[in-house]
């Protein structure tokens, strides 16, 4: 039996952490946000050069506080992204030209190039085929553009309770179009003409697909007109009523798209500080560095509470700790400070970690995230609205959150702890939207702090001007604290309350 105990554990035993929390300053959270927000930075959006001046911004940050490189010897962990460009499509009906946006819009995420000349479309109304109904019947789409109208049958056309779910989505027509061979869609939709889009389509990270579906594109009435001539009208009716009747027609039809597709990339910037004797297991501190970039016009969009508040804080508590390791009051276990892009295209860069994590998940205690604590929200009604933060996902996972966190805040902050989006029924799924969930989704407990949203929100107005840095400055303090409690203690945080049945591992 060990008569002394590990110098690391005396040495936490006696270290006071309000030395270290104290560095993270008004000030100091001021100075970097006017540079991860500022106008040099173009809004941060995923796979730009602004999102990589700020990754870069944050590596140099990591590397003068000494952080070890957090993965395979680097500070940048980088996963793949695609984006397409439109450079030609057009479509012909018997030798009339119909023009894009004016008659019809591709989707051009889902598409391939290809060009092709076909003598006939088969309309196959609502265009489903399942268990419980089949559009396709009698038909022969093989090999042919299939066109489908936009609606969903009648309630009583509708399956029984406990049928499979029927509806009018793009997946599902796709999926049908597929099966039964078709090589492209043509999908009737309202709002022609349309105001021109970018030639540049959506970014996406899924480039490699294990199959790819008939090109799709949305066309006007007028375009389905010309090829299904005075049964047009009476097939839009026949859709009321839930009784469309599939029909070949004859028609000379000429289409070509060309699209060409980049191999961008983002990265994750990872700083690592080694603990004691709990060195191999692991607290996660986050946030997400990337914004939304310039709008349409070219105007920047800062964001500089969402999420350049938490990105900035992130900074600070690495700061804070290893002023600690510093001074031989080094945390047990060892912190990671990561911050993810991709945040606001569908956490993607959080969600390329919980896939390709670099340490273990099993060992990773906990994952505070932050992401927006500079502002306040207007729409709280209760209490003091100049002290408080939401405090999301303590009770999921983990008994021991809460108690933590609220024991934490009751010694050291004294600030309200809101947990209006813990409710289950909350309408803006605030749980679910930010990086934190894929430590979620793999069964790592979590917190997430959050000040709400507010006018500025996705918008030119989030600018470091308006950032409340004496109350962010607190709200980082709570999550320090927290973090060193949760650093420091004997045990890793329990997983005692079931993961959530929406999660996908």
């Amino acid at each position: 039996m060990a008569l002394v105990a590990p110098c690391g554990m005396m040495a936490q035993k006696a270290a006071n952490p309000t030395t270290y929390a104290n560095s993270i300053t008004a000030e100091d959270l001021k100075k970097h946000l006017y540079i991860i927000a500022g106008a040099e930075m173009e809004g941060r959006e995923t796979a730009t050069e602004g999102q990589r001046k700020a990754a870069a911004y944050i590596e140099n940050h990591f590397k003068q506080l000494g952080l070890a490189p957090g993965v395979n010897g680097g500070y940048q962990q980088p996963y793949p992204v695609f984006q397409d460009s439109l450079v030609k499509a057009s479509i012909e009906v018997n030798g009339k030209k119909f023009a894009p946006f004016t008659d019809f819009a591709v989707n051009l995420g889902g598409s391939n190039t290809s060009a092709f000349l076909g003598s006939e479309v088969v309309f196959v109304g609502y265009g489903i085929s399942d268990s419980t109904r089949d559009d396709y019947k009698g038909i022969d789409a093989k090999g042919k553009i299939v066109l489908v109208l936009a609606g969903t049958p009648p309630a009583a056309a509708q399956p029984a309770a406990g049928a499979p779910r029927r509806g009018f989505a793009v997946n599902p027509v796709l999926d049908a179009a597929a099966k039964n061979g078709a090589i492209a869609v043509f999908q009737v939709q309202a709002g022609f003409p349309r105001r021109a889009g970018a030639a540049r389509g959506f970014q996406y990270t899924n480039g490699f697909r294990k199959a790819n579906y008939p090109n799709l594109y949305a066309v006007s009435d007028q375009l389905a007109e010309s090829i299904m001539g005075t049964d047009y009208a009476p097939a839009k009716e026949a859709m009321k009523a839930g009784n469309p009747v599939a029909k070949a027609y004859t028609a000379n039809v000429a289409v070509e798209l060309v699209k060409y597709i980049t191999a961008l990339e983002s990265t994750n910037v990872i700083g690592f500080l080694e603990g004691t004797d709990k060195k191999d297991e692991y607290v996660f501190i986050t946030a997400h560095y990337d914004h939304i970039g310039k709008t349409a016009a070219g105007v920047i969009n800062y964001g500089a509470d969402d999420d350049g508040s938490g990105t900035v804080s992130v900074l600070e508590l690495a700061e804070a700790f290893v002023k600690a390791k510093a001074a031989g009051k080094g945390p047990r276990r060892s912190i990671v400070f990561m911050t993810v892009s991709g945040e606001e295209k569908g956490l993607w860069g959080s969600a390329w970690y919980g896939d390709h994590p670099v340490y273990p998940l099993d060992k990773t205690t906990v994952d505070l995230n932050i992401d927006m604590i500079g502002r306040i929200d207007p729409k709280r009604t209760i209490g003091d609205s100049t002290n408080y933060v939401y405090v999301v996902g303590d009770d999921k996972l983990s008994s021991d959150l809460r108690p933590i966190s609220e024991a934490m805040n009751k010694k050291y902050i004294k600030m309200e702890l809101d947990y209006k989006y813990n409710d289950p029924k909350d309408t803006e799924r605030i749980y679910y939207r930010s990086d934190h969930y894929n430590f979620a989704r793999k069964g790592v407990p979590i917190i997430f702090y959050f000040n709400g949203t507010h006018a500025d929100y996705h918008r030119p107005g989030d600018t470091p001007d308006k950032i409340g840095y004496e109350l962010m400055a607190k709200r980082a303090k709570l999550v320090f604290y927290t973090a060193w409690e949760m650093a420091n203690r004997n045990d890793m945080l329990k997983r005692d309350i079931p993961l959530d049945p929406n999660a996908v591992r």
